[in-house]
């Protein structure tokens, strides 16, 4: 595949933003941002058919809508076009936004096959890394957010976006809320319409009143984040992450479905197997449950070999008091269950075993203070052996990925690409289907095979 690099355009937020009265502002990371500085960026890509446009009509029409809208929209969202600082006399790093910041954005044409990167089959990751921006980072600075637009001539074009440090400026549901709100933006353009902001789509900026009582949890979450660190002797902050795994050419990503059938199905079988009371069974328990166990089985070896996983739980409405559903920034946290067995999910019991855990794990979010899960996550980091399997999972059938219409219909796919260095699992509500959903895996491609393999055999089973 040939990607060439057409501009590199800065987009500064348009006037009226609350910068207009200022030269900068400082934003302070809370402690649901800190424990996340040191893992890599967040990547997703959308893609959008549009066979029918020609390049000259892309660069020249879709193109300045799609700038302008963006530069409309960064007006509420102004800490995406900022840098996160660390100054070596300050214990913590902040947000900081100066005037004429902007969100780089990369315009590049490719001549790859549009089908097949936004299908559902098994596509190299390195492809899709083509379709995602840079993000400059140093170890004193580094850029929040960054966008690519790339063009397939004749096929549709993609999105992609990065983010730094995974969830320290922004979250799932913020980074859906601010995709939705440019969309929407570039729809109103796109209908002579003026540009405006529903409630739901505006986000709330406030950080430091509404976690103020919390505060003092941010040198603990200063301690996760150095002790994260390869080089713990080195007592230097760095805002630079932790290294990633070399992602190879038999690296690929692949999308698995369940439908709303399938999950009822797999729903039943916890309900006749399990003797546990008042197990959480979501669609997000039953779906991650069971793409894990696919995962723990085809690695196969050593039964008593060591297995984590985690998942990220939403405290927005779990605090007291709650924050804003359109809280502005992080407000996730992991729950995680430390060293099992591999043989706990091998057998034949395995999926539903796994259910018993997540649903624990969801439970424990609601009947524990933040306090006591952070005290957890902290005392457990030392216990991740290298050669542990480690399962994670990012996104949720919740926020609304695939509504993001810019005036040429919603995605036809959307891929979290930055699952390929964590080793991750990521999750999205089905395009078509309501109460379906469809996750992301990253493997080799031999690995991959067994997965699908098992995966397709429980089904039918």
């Amino acid at each position: 595949m040939t990607l060439l690099v057409v501009e590199v355009a800065q987009v500064i937020p348009a006037a009226d933003s609350f910068l207009n009265s200022a030269n900068s502002v400082t934003i302070p990371l809370t402690f649901f941002d800190l424990p996340w500085l040191v893992f890599h960026p967040v990547k997703r890509v959308f893609f959008y058919r549009l066979t029918e446009s020609t390049r000259e009509h892309f660069h020249s029409f879709i193109l300045p809508k799609l700038k302008l809208s963006l530069s409309l929209v960064l007006r509420n969202y102004i800490p995406l076009s900022s840098r996160i600082t660390w100054d070596l006399n300050v214990p913590k790093p902040s947000i900081v936004v100066a005037q004429n910041d902007a969100v780089s954005m990369t315009v590049a044409e490719t001549d790859s096959d549009f089908s097949r990167l936004s299908g559902y089959g098994q596509r190299p990751v390195s492809e899709l890394h083509t379709l995602i921006p840079e993000l400059p980072v140093s170890d004193d600075s580094a850029t929040a957010f960054s966008l690519q637009v790339t063009l397939f001539p004749s096929q549709g074009f993609s999105i992609g976006f990065a983010a730094h440090a995974h969830h320290a400026v922004l979250d799932g549901k913020t980074a859906s809320m601010f995709v939705k709100a440019w969309a929407h933006s570039c729809k109103q353009l796109l209908e002579n319409k003026a540009v405006s902001l529903p409630e739901s789509l505006t986000p709330s900026l406030d950080r430091s009143t509404l976690l103020k009582d919390l505060s003092w949890l941010d040198e603990k979450m200063i301690e996760i984040v150095r002790s994260l660190k390869p080089d713990k002797a080195n007592e230097r902050r760095s805002l630079t992450p932790m290294p990633t795994r070399e992602l190879g050419d038999d690296v690929v990503i692949v999308t698995v479905v369940l439908s709303r059938g399938d999950v009822e199905r797999l729903r039943e079988k916890v309900k006749s197997e399990s003797n546990r009371p008042l197990l959480h069974l979501s669609t997000f328990v039953i779906a991650y449950a069971y793409a894990w166990t696919c995962c723990v089985k085809a690695r196969g070896g050593n039964r008593d070999r060591a297995v984590s996983f985690l998942f990220l739980g939403d405290f927005r409405e779990r605090l007291d008091p709650p924050l804003p559903a359109t809280y502005f920034g992080n407000c996730v946290f992991p729950a995680v269950r430390y060293n099992r067995k591999a043989g706990d999910f091998a057998e034949e019991r395995g999926f539903v075993t796994a259910v018993e855990i997540l649903s624990g794990l969801v439970n424990g979010l609601s009947s524990r203070k933040i306090e006591t899960i952070a005290e957890e996550f902290a005392g457990g980091l030392g216990c991740l052996g290298e050669r542990a399997q480690r399962g994670s999972v990012t996104g949720s059938t919740r926020l609304g990925f695939y509504e993001t219409d810019f005036g040429w219909g919603k995605p036809v796919k959307t891929d979290v690409v930055s699952i390929g260095e964590g080793g991750g699992i990521s999750m999205a509500e089905r395009r078509d289907e309501s109460g379906g959903l469809e996750m992301g895996m990253c493997l080799n491609k031999a690995e991959t095979d067994l997965v699908l393999s098992i995966f397709n055999n429980g089904l039918q089973n």
